[in-house]
C-alpha cells in the first residue's frame, strides 16, 4: 500500500509542476489573443482585464492594412521552400552517411551538424553580405534556400539517428533486386522515415513561419516580400504604439502554425516514440 500511495502522489505531483509549466507557457499567449480583441483605451488602462467589448473590427482593419493575403503568400513561399530542401537534402544525407560509414562520412557528419553550435548573431552580418553579393536577399525563395543551411544540421542529426533503426537488409536486398541507390532510397527507405520527416517538417514550420530575425535582415526592405511577423512589427514604434492592432496582427501570424502544430502533432509523438523503442 505505501508503494502504491508513494506512485500516486509521485503521479500528482508530476501533473500539477506540467500542469503549473503549461500556465506560465500559454499564459501570454490567451494575453495575446484577449488583448486583440480589446480597444486601444482597454489595453492602456488594464491589459490583463477581460475585455468589456469585443472590438472585432482590429482584424479587419489589420487584415487591409498589412495585406494579408500577400503576406501569407509570402510565408507560403518562404516555409515550403525551406522545408522541401532541408527535407530532400538531409534525409539523402543522413541514409549516405549511415549506410557507407567510413572516414569520410564520419568527417562529413561532423561537418554537417557543427553548425548547430554557432549562434546566428554571429554570423548575421557575414552572411547579410555573402546574400547581398550573389543576389539572394531581397528575395523570398533566396530567404527560403537560406533556411536550408541553418535547417539541414538538425534535421540531418534527427534523420541520421533514426536510420539507425531501419535494418540493412532492407537495402540489400532492394540491390539484390537491382534498384540503385538513389531508387532504394526514394522508394524504400523514405516511406519509412514518415513519422520522422512529419517531426522535421512540423518544427521547421513552426520555426520559419514565426522567425523574426532573419527576414528582418534579408526581405524586410520591400513590403512585396515582408512576412507576416515583420508586418505585426509595423504597428509598434518608438513614440507611439498601436498595441490592439499589434496584438491582431500577431494572432493572424501565429494561428496557421499553431494549426499545424495541432493536427500533425500525433505524428510527432509517434516519431519521437518510435525512435525510443526501436534505438
Amino acid at each position: 500500500m505505501k508503494i502504491t500511495t508513494k506512485r500516486a502522489l509521485r503521479k500528482w505531483v508530476l501533473i500539477l509542476a506540467v500542469t503549473l509549466i503549461s500556465i506560465i507557457y500559454i499564459y501570454p499567449v490567451y494575453l495575446m489573443f484577449m488583448n486583440s480583441v480589446k480597444p486601444f483605451g482597454e489595453i492602456v488602462s488594464d491589459a490583463i482585464a477581460l475585455p468589456t467589448t469585443l472590438a472585432w473590427d482590429n482584424y479587419t482593419y489589420v487584415i487591409k492594412k498589412i495585406k494579408y493575403v500577400k503576406l501569407f503568400t509570402n510565408n507560403v513561399i518562404i516555409t515550403c521552400t525551406g522545408i522541401v530542401g532541408i527535407v530532400a537534402f538531409s534525409s539523402i544525407a543522413a541514409y549516405i552517411m549511415d549506410r557507407r560509414k567510413n572516414r569520410f562520412t564520419s568527417i562529413a557528419h561532423l561537418i554537417v551538424i557543427t553548425p548547430m553550435l554557432i549562434p546566428f548573431q554571429t554570423i548575421m552580418i557575414t552572411l547579410l553580405k555573402a546574400m547581398n553579393v550573389i543576389h539572394l536577399s531581397g528575395s523570398r525563395f533566396g530567404l527560403g534556400v537560406q533556411y536550408w543551411g541553418f535547417g539541414i544540421p538538425m534535421a540531418t542529426f534527427i534523420f541520421f539517428n533514426f536510420m539507425k533503426t531501419i535494418p540493412k537488409e532492407i537495402d540489400e536486398s532492394a540491390i539484390i533486386d537491382g534498384a540503385s541507390t538513389f531508387r532504394t532510397f526514394i522508394s524504400i527507405i523514405f516511406p519509412l522515415l514518415k513519422s520522422v520527416t512529419v517531426t522535421v517538417i512540423v518544427l521547421d514550420v513552426m520555426w520559419i513561419w514565426n522567425d523574426f530575425l532573419l527576414p528582418l535582415l534579408m526581405v524586410n526592405s520591400s513590403n512585396k516580400t515582408k512576412t507576416l511577423v515583420l508586418a505585426a512589427y509595423t504597428f509598434i514604434g518608438q513614440m507611439n504604439t498601436k498595441w490592439h492592432y499589434a496584438m491582431t496582427a500577431m494572432v493572424l501570424a501565429v494561428v496557421p502554425s499553431i494549426i499545424i502544430f495541432i493536427f500533425l502533432q500525433k505524428y510527432i509523438v509517434d516519431g519521437v516514440v518510435a525512435g525510443a523503442v526501436k534505438g
